[in-house]
């Protein structure tokens, strides 16, 4: 930015072309908004005319915009393929990959989310294979460069899904390019501004073609787009180019192809390129196209059994909803969220696809469940189980075999994890969210248009960022935070800004989603601070007697449990200043429950609300989530309880209460014992919980209970009803916790503690 050809006047006026400010954000507003016909006759109104802005004309003002910095530069090219014409000319939209590529690296925002070297983590025995540069392939490419070299190994992603249809029924898809240099949880989420557009890929139509040639011909024009976008890409994996990193540093790179999402996957054989009719019949026999020249041909170590590896969503998620799930379907086995069935959707998503795999407890099928999240699983050892069932059913009667290619594709995931990283930062989720966040653009308008509006979006974006940092005098290049600093943002490019200009009301200009908020920094803490918690200062309900909260919370034995706790919290000396005779007390519904993640231990994990609500129409039992604690307060540790009532007794006027009554709310729970492991009952395979009771004074059996402070809670747990041999229809999710007595642990409630959960509970 600093070297624009107009920077030397931007020292003088800092808004150069525009006056101030004010007039940026009144031609910034009409390119977003207006056409270019609607900027004229805007401009000529009178009212305009006498606020007199330094712009008379569209013309003029679109100059002005194109003058400003710039980032890599948009291109219209128009393809042919002799022989063969199309209704409407090939218009391929695309920018240079590999200044793409150099913008992405030297992103100042990614400062804190970038990995340059190869590295092994090791922790006792166990090899992690997590990040891509934690794998087998980063070592064997690093081991081929040059000393001081760095990989910036490139991922290409693109869907199948059309952007748009342009008049007449021409379609485009986009490709996005992102690093594996950036860490996968900041690079997996779309808003985090961590992959790129690089070419919107034309997908004509040929006139007087033959059906099935039109897919061979759209092939290798893909093929043609991919080669033009990334020609300088190439080069660079061969011989390497110096580039900036985050910080500044200029560092020799290379920019091997580490990955492809949902790209058209061509398997290539060499032939004379225009021999169509003759090789296309040879090439279905062996199940492959006739693509002679596949855009990897001549990219340094790219290679087709490593970059096009296992992929999550389609082989795993989708795979479940294609094969496992209509197997459950034909054994009429129901599942809870789907009370009416399951329409087949045109797009599903990976969350569509995971709600699926919760609901159902069939052992041979949840092995392929527990594959999917652990990578490793006996389904072999009970696929059987599902053809005496008869559920592998076709459209002619039962298949008596599993010759499914994703389910083969299984067997290779142990490998590609070993040689790439972790497969779930590859997941296609991303791509599909990318066509939502990046691609909206008014696809109607010609090409040359396009072009136009999405260098005039790249120029405004970047130079609004060039004022913000001016006006606050502070250089692109940026510290890295210390990692004593907690990272709580969802969008890194918001997080770089605050630290920039910290309360800058300018902030407001720079949308982006909400962050998560930290309550480590002013919630309450667990006694090891690994925990963290909030609750909203106003409570739900204020000064209530005990008799108040058991009669609203139908809790009996809440008067009974809280002079427990505090006999047991005073050692037998409880203060004088507050008893549950006469004292008062304030109740919250809900609280949030905050944990660091168990796989990166310096993120923040987005909070979970814990309920406790008291019994109302909605939820005529009450509506209260059940949670794991560790307490020293009772006479068990690391139990399964649901939570019934938050409270916290509130002290008399110019009264200090004890600690055990002051420091922290409290809560009431009701206990439940585990009584089945997984391996007792190999068809759930699922941890069993059942209610625990006790006899009171008066001998009725009541569900066991005690108070306990509120920051004896670990984890939020998610239990399903045990329904027997058939559920109660007159049970409804609103009250189900309450009526049944048995309940499975769904340790899928929570992917990020659930090898925590495995370790507490056996």
């Amino acid at each position: 930015m600093e070297s624009d050809q107009f920077a030397y006047q931007r020292h003088h006026t800092l808004f150069y072309p525009f006056q101030d400010q004010a007039e940026f954000e009144l031609g910034k507003f009409l390119c977003e908004r207006f056409t270019q016909s609607d900027i004229d006759r805007f401009l000529k109104l009178e009212w305009v005319r006498q606020a007199k802005p330094s712009f008379g004309s569209k013309d003029q003002l679109l100059a002005w915009m194109a003058s400003l910095p710039t980032g890599p530069k948009w291109h219209s090219t128009t393809l042919e393929i002799t022989g063969y014409p199309t209704i409407q000319p090939i218009q391929l939209i695309w920018r240079n990959g590999l200044d793409v590529v150099e913008d992405l690296f030297a992103n100042p925002i990614f400062a804190n989310h970038m990995t340059y070297d190869p590295h092994i983590v090791v922790e006792g025995d166990e090899h992690e294979y997590s990040e891509y540069f934690t794998a087998k392939q980063a070592f064997e490419i690093q081991d081929q460069l040059p000393i001081g070299a760095t990989i910036v190994p490139i991922i290409i992603a693109s869907d199948k899904m059309p952007v748009t249809r342009h008049t007449g029924g021409l379609e485009m898809h986009p490709i996005f390019v992102s690093l594996a240099n950036i860490q996968s949880d900041v690079r997996m989420r779309a808003t985090s501004h961590a992959w790129r557009c690089v070419g919107f890929m034309p997908i004509p139509k040929f006139s007087d073609v033959h059906s099935d040639y039109q897919t061979i011909l759209s092939q290798r024009l893909f093929h043609k787009c991919m080669d033009i976008i990334f020609a300088d890409a190439k080069v660079a994996a061969m011989v390497g180019k110096f580039m900036p990193d985050p910080s500044g540093h200029v560092r020799h790179c290379f920019t091997p192809l580490e990955h492809t999402l949902s790209v058209i996957y061509d398997i290539c054989q060499c032939i004379d390129p225009w021999r169509l009719r003759e090789f296309q019949e040879e090439a279905k026999a062996h199940s492959l196209s006739d693509v002679h020249q596949p855009f990897w041909r001549n990219w340094q170590f790219a290679d087709p059994t490593r970059f096009l590896a296992g992929e999550i969503l389609h082989t795993c998620h989708k795979f479940f909803f294609d094969h496992p799930f209509k197997w459950s379907k034909e054994l009429r086995v129901g599942t809870r969220h789907f009370s009416s069935g399951v329409c087949q959707m045109k797009q599903m998503t990976g969350r569509e696809h995971q709600d699926l795999q919760r609901t159902l407890f069939i052992h041979a099928i949840r092995t392929l469940i527990d594959f999917i999240y652990k990578a490793q699983s006996p389904f072999h050892d009970h696929k059987q189980a599902i053809l005496d069932a008869g559920a592998r059913r076709g459209t002619k009667g039962t298949i008596n075999n599993f010759l499914i290619p994703k389910l083969e594709l299984l067997q290779s995931f142990a490998a590609f994890t070993q040689d790439i990283g972790a497969l779930i930062q590859w997941t296609a989720d991303v791509t599909e969210r990318l066509l939502i966040t990046h691609c909206k653009l008014p696809f109607d308008r010609t090409s040359q248009q396009i072009v136009d509006i999405l260098n005039r979006e790249e120029s405004m974006w970047r130079f609004q960022l060039y004022l913000f940092l001016r006006m606050h005098n502070t250089p692109l290049t940026n510290a890295i935070v210390t990692e004593e600093q907690e990272i709580t943002e969802t969008d890194p490019a918001l997080a770089w800004i605050a630290r920039i200009a910290p309360g800058d009301p300018n902030q407001r200009c720079f949308v982006g989603p909400c962050p998560v908020r930290n309550h480590f920094l002013k919630g309450i803490l667990s006694s090891t601070a690994t925990t963290a918690f909030h609750i909203t200062v106003a409570p739900d309900r204020a000064k209530m007697s005990i008799n108040e909260v058991q009669q609203l919370y139908m809790l009996p034995d809440f008067g009974r449990a809280l002079s427990d706790y505090i006999a047991k919290a005073s050692n037998g000396q409880p203060t004088a200043s507050w008893s549950c005779d006469h004292g008062r007390v304030k109740t919250w519904n809900k609280f949030r429950l905050q944990l660091h993640s168990i796989f990166c231990s310096w993120l923040i994990m987005p909070s979970q609300v814990v309920q406790a609500a008291p019994p109302s129409q909605t939820f005529p039992l009450g509506n209260c989530d059940a949670v794991i604690v560790q307490s020293i307060h009772s006479d068990q540790t690391n139990i399964v309880v649901q939570v019934r009532a938050i409270f916290q007794p509130i002290p008399p006027r110019h009264i200090t209460l004890p600690h055990y009554l002051a420091d922290q709310p409290l809560i009431y729970v009701q206990y439940y014992e585990i009584v089945g492991h997984p391996h007792d009952d190999p068809a759930i395979s699922m941890s069993t919980v059942a209610r625990q009771y006790h006899y009171g004074f008066d001998g009725q059996r009541v569900r066991l209970g005690a108070v306990i402070p509120l920051t004896d809670v670990t984890h939020a747990v998610e239990l399903i009803p045990v329904y027997g041999a058939g559920a109660d229809r007159s049970v409804s999710a609103a009250m189900s916790m309450e009526v049944y007595e048995h309940f499975y642990l769904n340790n899928f409630s929570d992917k990020e503690i659930y090898h925590a959960l495995r370790s507490d509970l056996h």
